[in-house]
């Protein structure tokens, strides 16, 4: 399993980028905890599993809870580390019952179901429908999405730093 986790922080108009320790994502308390250890300001982390999915969850120096978003809510119940950091902040899907055929399950794993704050990067060059285009982009990686952002919120050079 391999799990990415970086942040990028802004403190008085610059960023710095930092890896985050993927052993100590708990919960969404722990990974908000290590946010804020970072600075007091904006802090976006980004967090990847096997190329399957995005979580982003941010934090403001003037807001107490995180703002969260997860690029395909399927991953609620297949995926402990995203059950593990998201659940209490994002609705887990419904359950499938066995009446649904095999073409429409397997034309629905082909979409990505987005969920939660969709403007939590509007702010930073990308509003809910550019997240959403990157997202839905035939070929885009996660790793590919978090470049994108972090381009537009003009932390890009300094992300690429941290992730090699």
């Amino acid at each position: 399993m391999s799990i990415k986790a970086v942040a990028i922080a802004r403190e008085d108009d610059r960023w710095g980028a930092y890896d985050l320790d993927p052993g100590e994502l708990e919960d969404l308390d722990a990974l908000t905890d290590a946010m804020r250890d970072l600075g007091e300001g904006l802090v976006v982390a980004f967090v990847e599993e096997d190329d399957e999915y995005l979580a982003i969850i941010r934090i403001d120096e003037d807001s107490s809870d995180p703002r969260v978003f997860l690029s395909d809510r399927r991953v609620l119940g297949t995926s402990d580390l995203a059950e593990a950091l998201l659940s209490d902040a994002l609705p887990l899907p419904a359950p499938r019952d066995g009446e649904d055929d095999e073409d429409d399950e397997s034309a629905a794993m082909l979409h990505a179901q987005p969920i939660g704050d969709l403007d939590l990067l509007a702010d930073l060059g990308t509003p809910a429908t550019a997240l959403i285009a990157l997202i839905a982009e035939e070929g885009m990686l996660p790793g590919d999405v978090v470049a994108a952002i972090s381009d537009r919120a003009g932390a890009g050079d300094i992300l690429d730093e941290v992730r090699g």
